[in-house]
């Protein structure tokens, strides 16, 4: 991304010329992956005309001046088709940019479309009744991982980055499923004013557990997204101006707790092996690497909170049977998840960050939602797969999924790093340290 921008504005190549190449890879490679979707060229072929004009004038509109890239299905766009992969909302058209859109407007980038996403974001393999089903760029049969289906547009260069939004894996499972990085910053971090489709205009119901950060291919674009979209926004009192900031010696004496799995249940032999591969490298890097336990007094429970105050927040405008939630039921549920948090925020006191898996596995078979998940050739239960996820948005703490080489099969394996709130710095450090070995 940063790449394509410096050659648009060094006139190596036109903001035209870039978004051809763009559109010749989605010719190529969508019609088996399935991964763009409400792809609009022509208003992005006029718009990057203005880019080129713009800057035949020395105008520059921003750091990502003329840069085609697509946005997950939920991000609402004025006059842009957002329909989450649900019918309830196919046709609807925000009148007006969210909160992600602004900035990456004013950043100067040009939308050529959306990326898929599982229907209503719920599910973690995308597929949905308006856009169809998402295929892994790395082999078709199985999932790219949901709910962000933008990874595989990213992996296989259709679109040079992706934002998407993370309530209980939603981008970091995809990432590591299609072999990119993908980061769930600390909850508010970034402004979630427009993150889904809201045409009755209602009040913003999930204002916590979810976050909204970026997937790419390289370390360096994930860093300058994330610097263009954490940004106060004046629509949104959450989001507090705290700077990201990266150790100057990098990962030079930074303590890594080592966690082989956080559940204690099976991790995939491919997967365990990545993960002490990483390790590994961490520690020629100069990080202080070792093996830990994690503060997971009760893990079912914590999970289980997560997903009670999910159905509190999704809900809350829903008509049904039964008995809603009273204002009291929502500030227990918050007491206790502030004290899991501070609990998280103790541990790191000791540890800069923490290693441990994506998931029990990678890229898995499609599947019907709710179907057993082979690990190794065992079945695991298939909600299982959000067990290294879930509980860092239960928490609010930084999570980012890396790419850690591939299995015997050709498929990506990633690694998980989490820290303490407000420290992705930490996060991309020892991101480019596993990228320069």
């Amino acid at each position: 991304m940063i790449a394509i921008a410096r050659a648009i504005k060094t006139r190596e190549r036109s903001a035209v010329e870039t978004l051809d190449l763009h559109a010749g890879r989605i010719a190529e490679l969508n019609p088996r992956l399935n991964a763009l979707v409400a792809l609009d060229l022509a208003q992005a072929a006029a718009r990057a005309r203005e880019a080129d004009a713009a800057l035949a004038r020395g105008e520059i509109w921003g750091p990502l001046h003329g840069v085609p890239f697509a946005l997950k299905d939920c991000h609402e766009v004025a006059g842009v088709p957002t329909t989450a992969g649900s019918k309830w909302f196919e046709g609807f058209k925000p009148p007006r940019d969210g909160a992600v859109m602004r900035s990456l407007r004013a950043a100067g980038a040009i939308l050529m479309g959306r990326t898929n996403v599982a229907e209503m974001l719920a599910d973690f393999q995308y597929t949905n009744p308006v856009y169809g089903r998402t295929n892994n760029p790395f082999d078709a049969q199985r999932t790219s991982g949901g709910s962000t289906g933008g990874a595989a547009a990213v992996a296989s260069g259709m679109t040079p980055f992706d934002i998407g939004t993370d309530l209980a894996g939603s981008i970091r499972l995809p990432a590591a499923f299609c072999g990119v990085y993908g980061l769930k910053p600390t909850e508010h971090r970034v402004s979630l004013v427009g993150a889904f489709p809201n045409p009755q205009n209602l009040p913003r119901q999930v204002r916590g557990m979810s976050c909204i950060g970026p997937l790419a291919r390289h370390i360096d674009d994930l860093a300058l997204l994330m610097d263009l979209l954490a940004r106060p926004s004046a629509d949104d009192m959450d989001v507090p101006p705290v700077p990201l900031v990266e150790p100057t010696s990098g990962a030079n004496g930074l303590r890594i707790a080592c966690v082989p799995s956080l559940d204690g249940g099976p991790i995939a032999a491919s997967s365990a092996q990545a993960l002490r591969r990483a390790a590994d490298t961490l520690a020629r890097s100069g990080a202080i690497v070792e093996e830990a336990a994690a503060p997971l007094t009760d893990l079912s429970g914590d999970l289980q909170a997560h997903g009670e105050l999910m159905d509190m927040m999704v809900g809350a405008f829903q008509p049904g049977s039964r008995p809603k939630p009273t204002f009291e039921d929502h500030l227990r549920a918050a007491a206790r998840r502030e004290d899991r948090a501070a609990q998280w925020e103790q541990w790191f006191a000791r540890w800069d960050a923490l290693l441990c898996p994506v998931a029990m596995t990678n890229a898995f078979a499609h599947c019907e939602s709710g179907a057993p998940i082979l690990v190794d050739g065992q079945p695991q239960p298939y909600f299982r797969i959000a067990s290294h996820l879930a509980i860092f948005n239960y928490t609010g703490h930084p999570a980012l999924s890396v790419p850690a080489g591939f299995d015997a099969h050709g498929l990506p394996l990633a690694v998980q790093l989490v820290a303490a709130r407000w420290q992705e710095g930490k996060l991309l450090a020892l991101a480019r340290a596993l990228q320069a070995a």
